[in-house]
């Protein structure tokens, strides 16, 4: 109720500060925050779970609530992980304290309640009630209504890693100035990190995995980006244009190509601005023209990649031109060479188990590329995997190979992993 009258107050007046929400937080705020944190995610330096602290719950809230409100509380290091990127590269992952997670969480429902008054709709990242398809649809309808045919698909160098502090604080203090909120959130940016045993003092960026890293981020890309665009570039455009973002992924599409290159242009100096880089080699200027009925050479043969999939021009059953989408290769290719690898680790593993695990992955492979156009995609994916399976298990011994005859007999009758099926229809 609390959050609710702030929400209306934040909407009512867009130029309105908030200097008096930190006393928001108390035990039952706490809870509501444990409530919504993750319990199933890997535990921090402190080795504490999720479990362990549920255990002493009430006590372990009030003991919080009280190291909060007398500024005792000490954010700890963040544990960094590195995990692999399609392009063979490694990305860093934060893994929090579960009790650091709480308490990142109370500050965000606060931050939500404020700025998500502010943000666009077409912002998507880490908001409630937006999600990639939700991006993807946009996207696609956008390309298809205002007559779009160059698009600028932008890459920001280690967006999280290099996140100006200086700037952030600028940004959030726009809208919360309480005193309590900002030296949260400081401790959080100084609290360090710790890999392989070496504890670092990073003087920029926000820990990837922390709760708190998505709000901050959708907070510096409205100030950079979102409302630059809205305000600064779009009513300059001679034609029609859109943007479209998922955290720091994002595509700005124009019907004219004068309009796309004054705005590649200008988008590095932008960006340079708040310390921030535009890859160039990863940001391009892409010719995404609707090719004519007759003669397709003539047309743009552009595509481009978005949360995952290749946006290209295709013809339908009844000859039509529309916008398609199919699964990034690489992403193909990933997740097919980890169900090989994962089907050689545990081939000796009861047959039972293999066949709930690979039944998980596949399901889970459909609900995100199972969107309308990428059937054939998800055939693939299938395909391959029953494939691996049947070639792993015929090496559980030296007695005998087992043909693709005797693994549908004697496996795939019984154990039948799920079929491809078209989970998004937009």
């Amino acid at each position: 109720m609390k959050l609710q009258k702030i929400a209306e107050q934040a909407k009512r007046y867009p130029a309105m500060v908030f200097n008096n929400v930190f006393h928001l937080i108390d035990c039952e705020f706490l809870r509501e925050a444990y409530r919504q944190t993750c319990k199933s995610s890997a535990p921090g330096v402190d080795k504490v779970t999720a479990a362990q602290y549920a255990a002493n719950l009430d006590e372990n809230l009030r003991d919080l609530h009280e190291r909060l409100r007398a500024n005792r509380y000490v954010a700890p290091p963040v544990e960094r992980v590195w995990i692999e990127k399609e392009d063979g590269k490694k990305r860093p992952i934060g893994k929090p304290c579960f009790e650091d997670k709480i308490v990142q969480r109370a500050v965000v429902m606060i931050l939500e309640a404020i700025f998500e008054q502010d943000f666009y709709g077409f912002s998507h990242g880490f908001r409630k009630g937006h999600s990639q398809h939700q991006a993807l649809h946009e996207l696609r309808e956008q390309c298809r209504t205002l007559n779009i045919t160059w698009i600028v698909d932008a890459d920001v160098s280690g967006f999280f890693d290099n996140l100006d502090w200086g700037h952030l604080r600028e940004f959030i203090q726009q809208r919360v100035s309480d005193g309590g909120i900002l030296r949260l959130l400081g401790k959080w940016l100084h609290a360090g990190v710790l890999e392989s045993g070496a504890l670092t003092y990073p003087d920029k960026g926000a820990p990837q995995g922390g709760v708190i890293s998505p709000m901050v981020s959708n907070v510096f890309l409205h100030r950079v980006l979102d409302e630059w665009f809205v305000k600064d570039v779009h009513p300059r455009m001679q034609g029609r244009c859109f943007v479209t973002r998922f955290a720091d992924d994002f595509i700005i599409g124009f019907e004219l190509e004068a309009d796309a290159r004054r705005v590649m242009e200008v988008l590095p100096r932008r960006f340079a601005r708040f310390r921030l880089t535009i890859h160039p080699e990863k940001t391009v200027l892409t010719a995404f023209k609707r090719p004519p009925s007759r003669n397709q050479s003539a047309g743009g043969k552009g595509t481009f990649d978005f949360l995952g999939f290749t946006h290209y021009w295709a013809k339908t059953r009844r000859g039509y031109w529309v916008i398609k989408r199919k699964t990034v290769g690489k992403r193909l290719r990933r997740f097919m060479k980890g169900i090989w690898t994962w089907c050689r680790e545990n081939r000796h593993a009861p047959l039972q188990e293999q066949y709930q695990t690979l039944s998980l992955k596949l399901r889970g492979y459909y609900q995100y590329y199972g969107i309308r156009g990428n059937f054939k995609m998800l055939e693939v994916v299938f395909e391959q995997t029953e494939r691996a399976w049947q070639y792993w298990l015929s090496r559980r011994s030296h007695k005998g190979h087992i043909t693709w005859q005797k693994f549908v007999d004697a496996v795939h009758r019984k154990l039948p992993l799920p079929k491809p099926r078209i989970i998004h229809h937009i």
